[in-house]
């Protein structure tokens, strides 16, 4: 059987996600490397894959996904064990709905395209640019917060790892590699710390998987 094929580039919290899920469900898998960098994400046989030029976009069981929760959601699904998601539906709901925060309402202001966009197209020098990130990061963390402190557990939700985390860690990740305080945080830096110890989280970690020179 042909092993499933991640397209990833390392810094991309949405690879990360993927890489941290298909770790956790233990899926061996090859990756290629697309380079945001260098714009290989918009060219046509990179389209011809996954038509929103987007990493991640994973090839498996014979499809192409893209969209790093749709990727997950299919794992769960076809590969339900360990669970990412409780069983309860109300309990899923809240989980899925800390995932959203990170994955609809944080990511998408301060990716790659947005942040270049603000630089090259309207002129926004550096300190506006990381003016933009914080901003953005440090609402949509405060709410997840206040979302998740009341049922967290080791993790934002119980004492497992779920997609929430899953999400969270790359966002944390950027968070602090734009220098963004955290130290208001206390839910979310304890789900991060016992998420980033285990194999899974680590492997994933974008100084494990950058490529070389």
């Amino acid at each position: 059987m042909t092993k499933p094929l991640l397209h990833d580039f390392f810094r991309s919290s949405a690879a990360y996600r993927v890489r941290s899920a298909l770790n956790l469900k233990g899926v061996e898998h090859d990756s290629v490397t697309v380079d945001l960098r260098e714009g290989e994400q918009r060219s046509a046989a990179y389209r011809a894959r996954s038509p929103q030029g987007f990493v991640p976009m994973l090839e498996i069981d014979g499809h192409r996904i893209g969209q790093s929760l749709a990727i997950i959601a299919y794992l769960e699904a076809t590969r339900p064990e360990p669970r990412l998601m409780p069983a309860d539906s109300a309990d899923q709901a809240h989980v899925r709905a800390m995932a959203l925060v990170v994955a609809c309402d944080i990511h998408p202001l301060n990716n790659l395209r947005v942040l270049g966009y603000l630089e090259h197209e309207l002129g926004a020098g550096k300190s506006a640019r990381d003016d933009w990130y914080a901003r953005w990061v440090g609402d949509g963390l405060a709410a997840l917060e206040a979302i998740a402190a009341p049922r967290a557990g080791r993790f934002l939700f119980g004492d497992t790892p779920t997609v929430a985390d899953i999400c969270l860690v790359p966002q944390l990740y950027n968070a602090r590699r734009f220098d963004v305080p955290l130290d208001d945080f206390p839910t979310l830096l304890r789900a991060d710390t016992e998420a980033t110890a285990l194999d899974a989280f680590a492997a994933a970690h974008p100084d494990r998987v950058a490529p070389t020179a």
